[in-house]
């Protein structure tokens, strides 16, 4: 049964990373950052998972990225598109259908 959980949740956590990195990306983050805003939030993204991904939704035009190499380290820095904007608002729409339509069904289980 754990494997079973642990299946549902990996598809599950698949397209909310992609959705909270649009919601995170507001404001211009690299990716490091990115990864310790989330996790103090309390949901803990690999480096490994998280950089694919951003390479990934840069080729799609829902992101870009710019370096910054005016300190020691320079830092590739991500920010949404207006694409990717419109993609999330209509994602973000289609998640909070979802969501109501999860709690319909719940609450109509209590009353059976």
């Amino acid at each position: 049964m754990e494997s079973e959980i642990s299946h549902f949740e990996a598809e599950m956590n698949r397209g909310f990373l992609q959705i909270l990195v649009l919601v995170v990306l507001e404001k211009a983050m690299y990716g490091y950052l990115m990864l310790k805003k989330f996790e103090k939030m309390g949901y803990v993204v690999e480096e490994n998972t998280l950089y694919p991904l951003l390479r990934r939704l840069e080729k799609k035009e829902l992101i870009r990225s710019e370096w910054d190499v005016s300190q020691d380290r320079p830092k590739k820095f991500y920010n949404i598109t207006d694409k990717g904007k419109e993609i999330r608002k209509k994602v973000l729409q289609i998640w909070r259908e979802q969501h109501e339509i999860i709690d319909i069904l719940l609450e109509a289980n209590k009353n059976v």
